[in-house]
């Protein structure tokens, strides 16, 4: 094609625009999702954004800097900046100057450069990890040091590539279903086979390891069951809350073959093994007070898993979790809706998990009917006189949460629940005082943390069954929770700016609807103050993905006679 008809623009501070509406848009689109993160899919013009991070994603997936660069090339409509071409060659060319071996004793960390490997070792985040000097070309580490001596590399511009290998693991032959237990017919739709294929490029068991990152509603736990049909071993899979936990017990038991004495849950309540066991990340970071030892990982980590499956995986940098990532020795896989976090620490769940292998962009798969159309709406409310007068003397800290528990916000939610008569909706909230206000005064249940887990999955059940129509949930629902008929979620308070809470709190209502239906997400925000701020970081994410805000102020909507629907 003639360079002007090329779909893809690229920029000097490593942007790329991709047109849409262009014939070659697919094509360019399969090609910058190997080297480049997507960053905003509107309408129009889809924007990509190349980084070191996005880079070093694509070396080691096994693509060459030559390559990227002769592909972006031949889609690009204008010449490419000297400088993208030198950030590519030189970003690219540093990923593998390191790589770890096993060794006799331990793992060795090896370079060809013998100054580079001088210069890392004396690095102070590194030289703690260094057990002994064997050559100017070799060092030796500790095994248990394999997560976190790649995080400590890739966080100094010089990613490791792991040449320590994996665990074959325990043999587990089994497959999907083609019929659920109903007699309902059962296939996977395109993106996910293409998404489980992603991760399993390789070459089977002795491939790497990776992220896949898919819409929250877009079947993330069908992918990695998939996954784990495609390499037959056993698996350990980890999830965000025993809610999830069970979840997945119940589709690995509905939609594949294996048997109910094949897969065991491992939680403060039942601690059982099996070929393909589901724990928390919870459990499995337990480390008694006083104590330096984890016994749970200890145990978990002495069966022969050919596959750690981590749910949620955008948690696992939290201090808390990343213990769990010291299983370097398993082939690793994770899913997430979003790997966005505010403390900007993706680059360790590219170092602990693997490359992202797959990226499918929410407006597109909602176009296709695979997640629901989403009508996103910020009702805005105001203080009353004498909260005005307590938030103005308000220490700074103390004003977010006046601003997110505004009494005006109660009047808000039941405006929006009379819009929707009969829908399932979630009432979503940060502060439990506020929701136990909300819950007596809709009359609907509330889940906390605090409620006891048996109590909690009778709740979902009512509402999956439609005997209960709304309920009043703590970020407990904010993860990983099925209530497939979900149609309204109305937020009342959130984690400050967390654009992956946002993400993720829309996503409990994704799950396709019928035909010329909306899921409808309300965020209520006291106007003029912390809590709009916040509102504003938090859309930031959804905003990117091509979902619009309507704005609506709490006064006019009580006058307007208008139905959103």
């Amino acid at each position: 094609m003639e360079s002007q008809g090329r779909p893809v623009i690229v920029q000097m501070d490593g942007t790329l625009l991709v047109d849409v509406h262009h014939p070659g848009a697919d094509e360019a689109r399969g090609l910058l999702i190997l080297f480049a993160e997507l960053e905003k899919s509107p309408d129009h013009f889809h924007t990509y954004r190349v980084t070191p991070l996005s880079l070093w994603n694509a070396a080691a997936a096994g693509h060459e800097s030559k390559q990227i660069i002769e592909g972006l090339r031949a889609v690009s409509r204008y010449d490419i900046p000297p400088t993208i071409i030198r950030l590519i060659t030189e970003t690219m060319d540093r990923y593998g100057i390191l790589e770890l071996r096993v060794g006799q004793d331990g793992l060795l960390l090896t370079s060809t450069d013998e100054y580079v490997l001088t210069e890392v070792v004396r690095h102070k985040s590194i030289a703690p990890l260094v057990r002994r000097v064997i050559s100017a070309y070799e060092v030796e580490v500790p095994l248990l040091s394999r997560g976190t001596i790649k995080v400590a590399l890739t966080k100094i511009g010089y990613p490791v590539r792991d040449l320590a290998g994996y665990a074959q693991g325990e043999k587990l032959p089994f497959s999907l279903r083609d019929h659920l237990p109903n007699g309902e017919p059962f296939s996977l739709r395109d993106y996910q086979l293409k998404a489980a294929d992603a991760f399993h490029q390789g070459g089977g068991l002795s491939g790497g390891s990776g992220v896949l990152t898919l819409p929250c509603g877009a079947g993330k736990t069908i992918i990695g069951l998939r996954a784990m049909e495609l390499l037959q071993t056993s698996t350990l899979i980890l999830a965000a809350n025993i809610t999830a936990a069970r979840q997945w017990i119940r589709e690995c038991l509905e939609k594949t073959t294996l048997t109910a004495d094949q897969v065991a849950e491992y939680s403060g309540e039942s601690k059982h093994t099996a070929a393909v066991t589901v724990a928390t990340y919870q459990i499995l970071s337990y480390r008694p007070r006083g104590s330096d030892s984890f016994p749970h990982l200890s145990l978990l980590s002495s069966r022969n898993w050919g596959l750690i499956l981590y749910d949620e995986v955008h948690l696992l940098p939290a201090p808390v979790f990343r213990v769990t990532a010291e299983i370097q020795a398993r082939r690793r896989l994770g899913l997430t809706a979003t790997l966005v976090r505010e403390d900007g620490r993706e680059d360790e769940v590219f170092s602990l998990i693997g490359p992202k292998k797959y990226d499918a962009p929410w407006k597109e798969l909602e176009s296709e009917g695979w997640i629901a159309n989403a009508r996103c709406i910020e009702v805005r409310v105001e203080l009353t006189a004498e909260e005005r007068r307590n938030y103005a003397f308000a220490e700074a800290k103390e004003k977010a949460r006046m601003a997110a528990e505004a009494e005006a916000k109660e009047q808000a939610v039941e405006l929006a629940l009379s819009r929707h008569p009969g829908e399932p909706a979630l009432v979503i909230g940060q502060y439990i005082d506020q929701l136990e206000r909300l819950a007596k005064r809709l009359k609907a249940p509330l889940i906390t943390g605090s409620m006891r887990q048996k109590e909690r999955e009778e709740l979902y059940r009512s509402f999956r069954e439609g005997t209960i129509k709304t309920l009043v949930v703590s970020k407990v629902a904010n993860f990983s929770i099925d209530l497939p008929d979900a149609s309204v979620a109305i937020q009342v308070s959130g984690a400050f700016g967390s654009r992956q809470e946002e993400a993720q709190r829309l996503g409990r209502i994704m799950r396709p609807k019928a035909a010329g239906t909306y899921a409808h997400f309300y965020s209520v925000v006291t106007k003029e103050t912390k809590d709009q701020e916040f509102a504003l970081s938090r859309q930031r994410f959804l905003a990117e993905q091509g979902y619009e805000y309507e704005i609506v102020d709490l006064r006019e909507w009580v006058q307007s006679e208008v139905v959103v629907s």
